[in-house]
């Protein structure tokens, strides 16, 4: 009875790993795709990662949009401040089950510094928010 009890526990904890190692997996693709959307000014690409409304926020102003209203303003920003590059400064996790990472986007007139926070709606991670914030 003792080894049943120990190989059902054992298998609860390798179940439970794969949930969790499988979120992370996602929400890793999800910033590898955002991080790639935004290298190359892609706001269509950008725009399968969010929510069905999702705040944005460039230089303080900030407005909830539809995702193709999202698409469109992400559209206006990259045609003139085309990306010349991105680089990923930090990621983490809140206890809230957020995800966010910071990223500088540059651009040759300069930097922004860009907060991605990603929720999970409906077993999928999409964004909530983006923000850009001239450096």
């Amino acid at each position: 009875m003792k080894k049943i009890k120990l190989v059902l526990t054992m298998l609860a904890l390798v179940a439970t790993s794969l949930v969790f190692t499988g979120q992370a997996y996602a929400q890793d693709d999800v910033l590898g795709g955002i991080r790639t959307a935004l290298s190359e000014g892609n706001s269509r690409d950008l725009a399968q990662f969010f929510n069905t409304s999702v705040e944005v926020g460039i230089d303080g102003n900030k407005s909830t949009y539809s995702q193709t209203q999202a698409e469109f303003v992400l559209r206006d920003f990259f045609s003139k401040q085309a990306p010349t590059g991105i680089e990923s400064v930090h990621k983490g996790s809140s206890d809230q089950g957020l995800t966010y990472e910071i990223m500088k986007y540059k651009y040759n007139g300069g930097s922004y510094r860009v907060m991605v926070y990603i929720k999970q709606f409906k077993g999928e991670n999409l964004i909530d928010t983006i923000e850009f914030t001239k450096e």
